[in-house]
Protein backbone atom coordinates (compact mmCIF):
# COMPACT_ATOMS: atom_id res chain seq x y z
CA UNK A 1 0.00 0.00 0.00
CA UNK A 2 1.23 3.47 -0.92
CA UNK A 3 1.17 5.69 2.22
CA UNK A 4 -1.16 8.67 1.83
CA UNK A 5 -0.07 12.12 2.98
CA UNK A 6 -3.63 12.96 4.00
CA UNK A 7 -3.35 10.40 6.80
CA UNK A 8 -0.95 12.53 8.84
CA UNK A 9 -3.11 15.60 8.33
CA UNK A 10 -6.27 13.79 9.46
CA UNK A 11 -4.53 12.40 12.54
CA UNK A 12 -3.84 15.97 13.72
CA UNK A 13 -7.60 16.59 13.90
CA UNK A 14 -8.63 13.46 15.76
CA UNK A 15 -10.44 13.83 19.12
CA UNK A 16 -11.20 17.52 18.68
CA UNK A 17 -14.93 17.08 19.22
CA UNK A 18 -15.90 16.93 15.55
CA UNK A 19 -16.56 14.26 12.96
CA UNK A 20 -13.96 13.58 10.27
CA UNK A 21 -15.54 13.30 6.83
CA UNK A 22 -13.39 12.01 3.96
CA UNK A 23 -14.76 12.74 0.51
CA UNK A 24 -13.38 11.61 -2.81
CA UNK A 25 -14.21 9.93 -6.11
CA UNK A 26 -14.74 6.21 -6.32
CA UNK A 27 -11.69 3.95 -6.54
CA UNK A 28 -9.37 6.56 -5.06
CA UNK A 29 -8.41 4.65 -1.91
CA UNK A 30 -10.71 5.86 0.88
CA UNK A 31 -11.13 2.36 2.35
CA UNK A 32 -7.39 1.80 2.26
CA UNK A 33 -6.87 5.12 4.05
CA UNK A 34 -9.18 3.98 6.86
CA UNK A 35 -7.19 0.76 7.16
CA UNK A 36 -3.95 2.72 7.43
CA UNK A 37 -5.36 4.96 10.18
CA UNK A 38 -6.74 1.94 12.03
CA UNK A 39 -3.45 0.05 11.88
CA UNK A 40 -1.48 2.98 13.27
CA UNK A 41 -3.72 3.93 16.19
CA UNK A 42 -3.72 2.21 19.57
CA UNK A 43 -7.33 3.26 20.15
CA UNK A 44 -10.03 0.61 20.10
CA UNK A 45 -11.67 0.92 16.69
CA UNK A 46 -14.94 -0.25 15.15
CA UNK A 47 -14.93 -0.49 11.35
CA UNK A 48 -18.34 -0.53 9.66
CA UNK A 49 -18.64 -1.32 5.95
CA UNK A 50 -21.94 0.02 4.65
CA UNK A 51 -21.80 -2.28 1.64
CA UNK A 52 -23.01 -4.93 4.12
CA UNK A 53 -26.83 -4.99 4.44
CA UNK A 54 -26.80 -5.78 8.18
CA UNK A 55 -24.58 -2.74 8.84
CA UNK A 56 -26.93 -0.53 6.84
CA UNK A 57 -29.84 -1.79 8.93
CA UNK A 58 -28.03 -1.02 12.21
CA UNK A 59 -27.33 2.57 11.13
CA UNK A 60 -30.64 3.47 9.49
CA UNK A 61 -33.22 5.52 11.42
CA UNK A 62 -31.82 4.65 14.85
CA UNK A 63 -31.96 6.43 18.19
CA UNK A 64 -28.95 7.60 20.17
CA UNK A 65 -29.61 4.82 22.71
CA UNK A 66 -29.51 2.19 19.98
CA UNK A 67 -26.30 3.67 18.63
CA UNK A 68 -24.66 3.66 22.06
CA UNK A 69 -25.55 0.00 22.50
CA UNK A 70 -24.31 -0.90 19.03
CA UNK A 71 -21.03 1.04 19.27
CA UNK A 72 -20.17 -0.13 22.79
CA UNK A 73 -16.93 1.00 24.41
CA UNK A 74 -14.87 1.68 21.29
CA UNK A 75 -13.00 4.96 20.89
CA UNK A 76 -13.00 5.35 17.09
CA UNK A 77 -15.92 4.52 14.80
CA UNK A 78 -15.16 4.26 11.10
CA UNK A 79 -18.12 4.24 8.74
CA UNK A 80 -17.03 3.34 5.21
CA UNK A 81 -19.20 4.05 2.14
CA UNK A 82 -21.51 6.03 4.41
CA UNK A 83 -23.52 7.39 1.47
CA UNK A 84 -25.32 4.02 1.34
CA UNK A 85 -27.19 4.81 4.57
CA UNK A 86 -30.51 6.61 4.23
CA UNK A 87 -30.45 9.94 6.10
CA UNK A 88 -26.84 9.25 7.12
CA UNK A 89 -26.36 12.88 8.12
CA UNK A 90 -28.75 12.51 11.04
CA UNK A 91 -27.04 9.31 12.19
CA UNK A 92 -23.62 10.98 12.09
CA UNK A 93 -25.03 13.96 14.00
CA UNK A 94 -26.36 11.70 16.77
CA UNK A 95 -23.02 9.96 17.17
CA UNK A 96 -21.12 13.26 17.25
CA UNK A 97 -23.51 14.97 19.69
CA UNK A 98 -24.55 12.09 21.96
CA UNK A 99 -21.46 9.86 22.11
CA UNK A 100 -18.79 12.47 22.70
CA UNK A 101 -16.03 10.07 23.73
CA UNK A 102 -16.09 8.54 20.27
CA UNK A 103 -14.14 9.91 17.32
CA UNK A 104 -16.27 9.44 14.21
CA UNK A 105 -14.61 9.01 10.80
CA UNK A 106 -16.84 8.55 7.77
CA UNK A 107 -15.99 8.15 4.11
CA UNK A 108 -18.27 8.82 1.20
CA UNK A 109 -18.28 9.31 -2.52
CA UNK A 110 -19.87 12.22 -4.32
CA UNK A 111 -23.30 11.03 -3.20
CA UNK A 112 -22.86 13.09 -0.02
CA UNK A 113 -22.84 16.24 -2.10
CA UNK A 114 -25.33 15.13 -4.74
CA UNK A 115 -27.96 14.04 -2.24
CA UNK A 116 -27.12 16.86 0.23
CA UNK A 117 -26.97 14.24 2.96
CA UNK A 118 -24.68 15.79 5.55
CA UNK A 119 -24.20 19.53 5.10
CA UNK A 120 -27.19 20.66 7.14
CA UNK A 121 -27.17 18.00 9.91
CA UNK A 122 -23.41 18.33 10.52
CA UNK A 123 -23.04 22.10 10.24
CA UNK A 124 -20.25 23.12 12.60
CA UNK A 125 -19.69 19.51 13.65
CA UNK A 126 -17.23 18.24 11.04
CA UNK A 127 -13.84 18.57 9.41
CA UNK A 128 -13.95 17.77 5.72
CA UNK A 129 -11.05 16.29 3.76
CA UNK A 130 -10.77 15.46 0.08
CA UNK A 131 -8.81 12.36 -0.91
CA UNK A 132 -7.62 12.69 -4.49
CA UNK A 133 -5.84 10.19 -6.72
CA UNK A 134 -2.25 9.41 -5.73
CA UNK A 135 0.02 12.47 -5.79
CA UNK A 136 3.50 12.74 -7.26
CA UNK A 137 4.84 13.49 -3.77
CA UNK A 138 3.33 10.25 -2.44
CA UNK A 139 4.90 8.29 -5.28
CA UNK A 140 8.29 9.90 -4.64
CA UNK A 141 8.04 8.88 -0.98
CA UNK A 142 7.18 5.35 -2.10
CA UNK A 143 9.82 5.03 -4.85
CA UNK A 144 12.20 7.91 -5.65
CA UNK A 145 12.48 11.26 -7.39
CA UNK A 146 14.41 9.63 -10.23
CA UNK A 147 11.70 7.02 -10.81
CA UNK A 148 8.90 9.59 -10.92
CA UNK A 149 10.81 11.79 -13.34
CA UNK A 150 11.26 8.77 -15.58
CA UNK A 151 7.51 8.08 -15.42
CA UNK A 152 6.35 11.67 -15.90
CA UNK A 153 5.06 11.24 -19.46
CA UNK A 154 3.25 8.08 -18.42
CA UNK A 155 1.52 10.00 -15.61
CA UNK A 156 0.42 12.68 -18.09
CA UNK A 157 -1.27 10.01 -20.23
CA UNK A 158 -2.66 7.48 -17.75
CA UNK A 159 -3.06 9.53 -14.59
CA UNK A 160 -2.63 8.65 -10.92
CA UNK A 161 -5.51 6.47 -9.77
CA UNK A 162 -4.21 3.70 -7.47
CA UNK A 163 -5.49 0.88 -9.65
CA UNK A 164 -3.87 2.46 -12.72
CA UNK A 165 -0.50 2.90 -11.03
CA UNK A 166 -0.60 -0.74 -9.91
CA UNK A 167 -1.68 -2.12 -13.31
CA UNK A 168 1.23 -1.60 -15.67
CA UNK A 169 0.33 -2.63 -19.25
CA UNK A 170 -3.40 -2.71 -18.39
CA UNK A 171 -3.97 1.03 -17.95
CA UNK A 172 -6.21 1.45 -21.00
CA UNK A 173 -8.56 -1.37 -20.02
CA UNK A 174 -8.73 -0.13 -16.42
CA UNK A 175 -9.45 3.47 -17.42
CA UNK A 176 -12.08 2.46 -19.97
CA UNK A 177 -13.76 0.37 -17.28
CA UNK A 178 -13.65 3.26 -14.82
CA UNK A 179 -15.35 5.75 -17.12
CA UNK A 180 -17.91 3.12 -18.05
CA UNK A 181 -18.73 1.82 -14.56
CA UNK A 182 -17.88 4.49 -12.00
CA UNK A 183 -17.66 7.95 -13.50
CA UNK A 184 -21.39 8.76 -13.62
CA UNK A 185 -22.71 6.21 -11.13
CA UNK A 186 -23.51 8.62 -8.30
CA UNK A 187 -24.96 11.22 -10.66
CA UNK A 188 -27.37 8.73 -12.18
CA UNK A 189 -28.26 7.31 -8.75
CA UNK A 190 -28.99 10.57 -6.95
CA UNK A 191 -30.04 12.96 -9.71
CA UNK A 192 -32.75 12.95 -12.36
CA UNK A 193 -30.70 12.80 -15.57
CA UNK A 194 -33.06 12.45 -18.50
CA UNK A 195 -30.39 12.45 -21.22
CA UNK A 196 -27.31 10.48 -20.11
CA UNK A 197 -25.75 10.81 -23.57
CA UNK A 198 -25.83 14.61 -23.14
CA UNK A 199 -23.68 14.31 -20.02
CA UNK A 200 -21.14 12.25 -21.94
CA UNK A 201 -21.08 14.72 -24.86
CA UNK A 202 -20.56 17.60 -22.44
CA UNK A 203 -17.68 15.85 -20.69
CA UNK A 204 -16.03 15.13 -24.04
CA UNK A 205 -16.36 18.80 -24.99
CA UNK A 206 -14.81 19.84 -21.67
CA UNK A 207 -11.98 17.35 -22.16
CA UNK A 208 -11.10 19.02 -25.44
CA UNK A 209 -10.99 22.46 -23.78
CA UNK A 210 -8.80 21.91 -20.72
CA UNK A 211 -6.52 24.86 -20.15
CA UNK A 212 -8.78 27.11 -22.20
CA UNK A 213 -11.44 29.59 -21.17
CA UNK A 214 -14.81 27.84 -21.15
CA UNK A 215 -18.01 29.44 -22.46
CA UNK A 216 -21.28 27.90 -21.30
CA UNK A 217 -23.01 29.40 -24.32
CA UNK A 218 -20.52 27.77 -26.66
CA UNK A 219 -20.90 24.44 -24.85
CA UNK A 220 -24.66 24.80 -25.20
CA UNK A 221 -24.27 25.05 -28.98
CA UNK A 222 -21.82 22.14 -29.15
CA UNK A 223 -23.88 19.78 -27.00
CA UNK A 224 -27.21 21.16 -28.29
CA UNK A 225 -28.90 21.69 -24.96
CA UNK A 226 -29.89 24.89 -23.17
CA UNK A 227 -27.56 27.03 -21.05
CA UNK A 228 -29.12 25.97 -17.74
CA UNK A 229 -28.69 22.27 -18.50
CA UNK A 230 -25.00 22.90 -19.20
CA UNK A 231 -24.72 24.81 -15.93
CA UNK A 232 -26.43 22.05 -13.96
CA UNK A 233 -24.44 19.20 -15.51
CA UNK A 234 -21.12 20.95 -14.91
CA UNK A 235 -22.13 21.44 -11.29
CA UNK A 236 -22.94 17.73 -11.00
CA UNK A 237 -19.64 16.71 -12.58
CA UNK A 238 -17.80 18.95 -10.14
CA UNK A 239 -19.65 17.51 -7.15
CA UNK A 240 -18.72 14.05 -8.47
CA UNK A 241 -15.02 14.96 -8.39
CA UNK A 242 -14.60 14.47 -12.12
CA UNK A 243 -13.82 18.13 -12.89
CA UNK A 244 -13.15 21.35 -10.99
CA UNK A 245 -13.44 25.00 -11.94
CA UNK A 246 -10.92 27.81 -11.75
CA UNK A 247 -12.32 31.34 -11.86
CA UNK A 248 -10.68 34.43 -13.29
CA UNK A 249 -8.83 36.97 -11.16
CA UNK A 250 -9.82 40.60 -11.51
CA UNK A 251 -9.07 43.64 -9.41
CA UNK A 252 -7.26 46.57 -11.03
CA UNK A 253 -7.10 46.32 -14.81
CA UNK A 254 -10.08 47.72 -16.72
CA UNK A 255 -10.16 45.05 -19.43
CA UNK A 256 -9.58 42.05 -17.16
CA UNK A 257 -12.06 39.25 -17.80
CA UNK A 258 -14.16 39.11 -14.65
CA UNK A 259 -16.66 36.25 -14.88
CA UNK A 260 -14.85 33.65 -16.91
CA UNK A 261 -13.75 30.17 -15.84
CA UNK A 262 -11.44 27.35 -16.83
CA UNK A 263 -12.27 23.72 -16.16
CA UNK A 264 -9.80 20.97 -15.31
CA UNK A 265 -10.04 17.24 -14.65
CA UNK A 266 -9.01 15.82 -11.30
CA UNK A 267 -7.04 13.18 -13.19
CA UNK A 268 -5.30 13.22 -16.57
CA UNK A 269 -6.07 9.55 -17.18
CA UNK A 270 -9.81 10.09 -16.86
CA UNK A 271 -9.57 13.05 -19.23
CA UNK A 272 -7.73 11.02 -21.86
CA UNK A 273 -10.12 8.10 -21.46
CA UNK A 274 -13.09 10.37 -22.14
CA UNK A 275 -11.66 11.29 -25.57
CA UNK A 276 -10.06 7.84 -26.12
CA UNK A 277 -6.61 9.31 -26.71
CA UNK A 278 -3.68 7.45 -25.15
CA UNK A 279 -1.08 8.52 -27.69
CA UNK A 280 2.46 9.21 -26.50
CA UNK A 281 3.40 12.80 -25.67
CA UNK A 282 5.57 13.36 -28.74
CA UNK A 283 2.61 12.43 -30.98
CA UNK A 284 0.12 14.79 -29.36
CA UNK A 285 -1.02 18.29 -30.17
CA UNK A 286 -2.46 18.80 -26.68
CA UNK A 287 0.74 18.24 -24.66
CA UNK A 288 0.63 21.80 -23.30
CA UNK A 289 -2.95 21.34 -22.06
CA UNK A 290 -2.06 17.96 -20.50
CA UNK A 291 0.90 19.54 -18.72
CA UNK A 292 -1.28 22.35 -17.37
CA UNK A 293 -4.01 19.98 -16.19
CA UNK A 294 -1.43 17.76 -14.50
CA UNK A 295 0.23 20.65 -12.67
CA UNK A 296 -2.99 22.29 -11.49
CA UNK A 297 -4.46 18.97 -10.28
CA UNK A 298 -1.19 18.05 -8.53
CA UNK A 299 -1.11 21.46 -6.87
CA UNK A 300 -4.66 20.88 -5.67
CA UNK A 301 -3.58 17.54 -4.17
CA UNK A 302 -0.77 19.30 -2.33
CA UNK A 303 -3.16 21.88 -0.87
CA UNK A 304 -5.77 19.27 0.09
CA UNK A 305 -3.27 16.83 1.60
CA UNK A 306 -1.91 19.58 3.85
CA UNK A 307 -5.32 21.14 4.58
CA UNK A 308 -4.17 24.48 3.17
CA UNK A 309 -6.78 27.00 2.07
CA UNK A 310 -5.99 29.55 -0.59
CA UNK A 311 -7.77 31.44 -3.34
CA UNK A 312 -7.02 30.01 -6.79
CA UNK A 313 -7.44 31.79 -10.12
CA UNK A 314 -6.24 32.27 -13.66
CA UNK A 315 -5.76 35.73 -15.22
CA UNK A 316 -6.72 36.96 -18.67
CA UNK A 317 -7.54 40.26 -20.37
CA UNK A 318 -9.72 41.04 -23.34
CA UNK A 319 -6.46 41.66 -25.24
CA UNK A 320 -5.58 37.95 -24.75
CA UNK A 321 -2.84 38.54 -22.20
CA UNK A 322 -2.91 35.67 -19.74
CA UNK A 323 -1.36 33.88 -16.79
CA UNK A 324 -2.06 30.19 -16.29
CA UNK A 325 -2.48 30.02 -12.52
CA UNK A 326 -2.55 32.38 -9.53
CA UNK A 327 -2.75 31.78 -5.79
CA UNK A 328 -3.47 34.47 -3.26
CA UNK A 329 -2.35 33.99 0.32
CA UNK A 330 -0.90 36.22 3.04
CA UNK A 331 -1.92 39.20 0.92
CA UNK A 332 0.50 38.25 -1.88
CA UNK A 333 -0.32 37.08 -5.41
CA UNK A 334 1.76 34.15 -6.61
CA UNK A 335 1.55 33.87 -10.41
CA UNK A 336 2.67 30.83 -12.40
CA UNK A 337 3.17 30.10 -16.07
CA UNK A 338 3.35 26.46 -17.17
CA UNK A 339 5.74 25.54 -19.99
CA UNK A 340 6.24 22.02 -21.33
CA UNK A 341 8.76 23.16 -23.90
CA UNK A 342 11.89 24.88 -22.64
CA UNK A 343 11.90 26.99 -25.81
CA UNK A 344 8.54 28.61 -25.01
CA UNK A 345 8.13 32.27 -24.07
CA UNK A 346 8.81 32.93 -20.39
CA UNK A 347 7.80 36.58 -19.93
CA UNK A 348 4.93 37.65 -17.72
CA UNK A 349 2.61 40.33 -19.16
CA UNK A 350 3.71 43.86 -18.27
CA UNK A 351 0.06 44.76 -17.70
CA UNK A 352 -0.09 42.29 -14.81
CA UNK A 353 3.32 43.26 -13.39
CA UNK A 354 2.43 46.97 -13.44
CA UNK A 355 -1.02 46.41 -11.91
CA UNK A 356 0.25 44.04 -9.20
CA UNK A 357 3.88 45.06 -8.55
CA UNK A 358 4.14 43.11 -5.28
CA UNK A 359 3.18 39.82 -6.89
CA UNK A 360 5.64 36.94 -7.19
CA UNK A 361 6.05 35.24 -10.56
CA UNK A 362 7.50 31.89 -11.57
CA UNK A 363 7.67 29.71 -14.66
CA UNK A 364 7.03 26.02 -13.97
CA UNK A 365 8.75 23.60 -16.34
CA UNK A 366 9.94 20.00 -16.35
CA UNK A 367 13.09 21.23 -14.63
CA UNK A 368 11.44 22.62 -11.48
CA UNK A 369 7.85 21.27 -11.36
CA UNK A 370 8.50 19.21 -8.23
CA UNK A 371 8.89 22.42 -6.21
CA UNK A 372 5.50 23.65 -7.41
CA UNK A 373 3.61 20.47 -6.53
CA UNK A 374 5.13 20.18 -3.07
Amino acid sequence: MIPRLLQKTIEKYLFNGKAIIIFGPRQVGKTTLLQMISEKTEKKTLYLNCDEPDIRKELTEVSSSQLKSFIGNVEIVMIDEAQRIKNIGLTLKLITDQIKKVQLIATGSSAFELANEINEPLTGRKYEFLLSPISTKEMINYTSILEEKRLLERRLIFGMYPDIINSTAKERDKLNNMIGSYLYKDIFTYQDIRKPDTLEKLLEALALQIGSEVSYNELSRIVQVDFYTIQRYIDLLEKSYVIFRLRSFSRNVRNEIKKSRKIYFYDNGIRNAVISNYNKIDLRTDKGALWENFLVSERLKYLNNNYFFTNKYFWRTQMQQEIDYIEEHDGILHAYEFKWSEKSRKRFPKTFINAYPKSETKVVSKENYLDFIG
